[in-house]
């Protein structure tokens, strides 16, 4: 395999677990697990609740962090960084 290819590959599951780890975060926590998470309260507010309205958007922006610095690792790895 290339090491373009191989580049390719690296980024791109990096993308899927980024994109998976939201969804279960966003969609699972926020929406299919509200009802057993509001038994759990942090801060006087219900865990399903606080995932629904303020954990998703946390998580993605952390997950924006986390891309940018893997990428960056990633570019350096594979010598196509922009030093």
């Amino acid at each position: 395999m290339s090491k373009h290819a191989s580049y390719w590959k690296a980024n791109l599951r990096l993308v899927i677990t980024c994109l998976v780890i939201w969804f279960v975060v966003s969609f699972g926590f926020g929406i299919l697990l509200a009802e057993p998470l509001n038994a759990i309260r942090i801060g006087g507010y219900k865990l399903g609740f606080w995932f629904a309205q303020q954990g998703s958007i946390y998580t993605f922006v952390a997950l924006i962090f986390f891309y940018a610095w893997r990428v960056n690792k990633l570019d350096q790895e594979f010598g196509v960084h922009e030093d």
